[in-house]
């Protein structure tokens, strides 16, 4: 499979539904610390209604297995489309181009109307520079 390069025009289409799905991804990610920190409580804490507790911690456990396939389908979703996601917390998106022939990535953070600035693929977000 060939490498996918998108253009600016391409890279900011897709932006909207990234973005809807970053967010669905970042909630998850929070919701899921929350119901692990939960579970750890539930299972430290000394009970004397044992049956009921395991079958609560049971029932937690599974919801945060499904939680984590929710986020996979997410993470499945966004590098689908060739797009590398590169933090969930912050939202940075990057986007294989080619800028003068040169491989760089269009990056993009959550909160930006649009794509304005690329970097190297070693350079990082703090290497970022304005398009022209």
């Amino acid at each position: 499979m060939s490498k996918k390069y998108f253009t600016l025009a391409e890279a900011n289409a897709l932006l909207p539904t990234l973005e809807k799905e970053l967010c669905e991804l970042q909630q998850l990610k929070n919701d899921l610390g929350y119901k692990e920190s939960q579970l750890r409580k539930m299972k430290n804490a000394v009970t004397q209604k044992l049956q009921t507790d395991t079958e609560l911690i049971f029932m937690k456990e599974s919801e945060l297995e499904f939680m984590e396939l929710e986020a996979q389908l997410y993470l499945s979703n966004i590098h689908s489309l060739g797009v590398q996601l590169k933090s969930i917390d912050l939202g940075l998106l990057d986007f294989p181009a080619l800028i003068n022939g040169e491989d760089v990535l269009l990056c993009w953070k959550q909160g930006e109307a649009e794509i304005t600035h690329y970097h190297g693929a070693t350079d990082g977000y703090s290497g970022r520079k304005k398009l022209k």
